[in-house]
């Protein structure tokens, strides 16, 4: 072998040990070998292919969410208005039976209603990230009068009981848009509950992406960026974001599932997505009506978002593992 030829062969093998050693190819090996978060990852990800195929699904199933087949077919509930099947009317043609009252098909409600929780939950999380990165990045950035006047929103917005100014505000929001006696579009409960959580959630990703920034700007690699004459958006995106990727995903993982409880939550409470809409929340809703004389109903959904928020929180602490070795214990 001539000289050469071990060179090239030498820069190669240390190109690739290189490329195997980059931070995000061992935050994957890392990934991989947590048996819980790679569980956790498929569950999370069977939670949304079925929402994103929902359609699909319930019209290879020949069924929908919202006819009540009680009405055709009155045989399908008793004099009581219960699923006259046992299980809660489960069969072969009823693969989860039937709503008790309005014998709706409980499989494909559920089917829509993941679809609608988890939709609002991941449309609140991302725009949520985004105003906590870019509000959390400019007052860590800017600093001086900027800093503390944004410092002083966030310590505002925290302090509000968001549950509870969730149930009074919702109320105002609708009303600023639909009149009194009219219906509220399901499009517009859906865009409004986006909004209010982004408007409270935003505030703990910005502290904690300020507090980052604050500790990054004084470090050398940006003040060798501001000699050189590059701008503040250069250098923002340029040297402080990648810096800032792990406690963005890592506060995205914990934000998701505490959205979809909290949508679930004003659904069930009735200032969120109402019935007929198929929601997890809606669900667990009607079946707290009727559970104790037929639990199923309410079984599905209780369960299914157990274990989607379960998982999501495990994935969550994986991701965090993975990134950021030193924070696990």
């Amino acid at each position: 072998m001539t000289d050469e030829t071990a060179t090239k062969s030498t820069t190669s093998e240390g190109s690739k040990g290189g490329e195997s050693r980059s931070p995000g190819r061992l935050a994957w090996r890392r990934f991989k070998r947590d048996r819980t978060g790679v569980i956790s990852a498929y569950v999370v990800i069977f939670f949304f292919v079925i929402a994103i195929a929902a359609p699909l699904i319930a019209k290879l199933y020949g069924k929908d969410p919202y006819t009540t087949y009680a009405s055709a077919r009155p045989d399908l509930l008793d004099a009581f208005s219960y699923p006259s099947g046992p299980n809660g009317g489960m069969s072969s043609e009823f693969w989860f039976g039937i709503e008790p009252q309005l014998g709706r098909d409980v499989f494909t409600f559920l089917l829509y209603g993941i679809r609608t929780s988890l939709g609002i939950a991941t449309a609140a999380t991302v725009l949520t990230t985004l105003a906590g990165v870019i509000i959390g990045v400019t007052a860590g950035y800017l600093g001086g009068r900027t800093d503390y006047f944004v410092s002083r929103i966030i310590d505002i917005v925290l302090s509000f009981p968001s549950t509870l100014f969730f149930i009074a505000f919702m109320p105002v929001v609708y009303g600023i848009f639909v009149a009194p006696d009219d219906n509220i579009p399901t499009w517009l409960r859906a865009v409004a509950l986006i909004l209010v959580l982004s408007a409270f959630g935003w505030a703990s990703i910005a502290r904690l992406l300020r507090g980052q920034v604050l500790g990054l700007r004084e470090r050398e690699f940006v003040e060798a960026a501001k000699v050189t004459g590059a701008s503040p958006m250069r250098i923002v995106f340029k040297e402080l974001l990648p810096n800032l990727w792990t406690p963005i995903i890592i506060q995205s993982t914990l934000l998701l599932p505490a959205f979809v409880t909290t949508e679930a939550g004003l659904a069930f409470l009735g200032v969120g997505i109402i019935d007929p809409t198929p929601d997890w929340g809606v669900m667990i809703q009607r079946g707290a009506q009727f559970y104790s004389q037929d639990i199923t109903f309410m079984l599905f959904p209780g369960v299914s978002m157990v274990l989607f928020v379960v998982a999501f929180n495990l994935l969550g602490d994986s991701v965090r593992d993975a990134l950021d070795p030193k924070s696990k214990r």
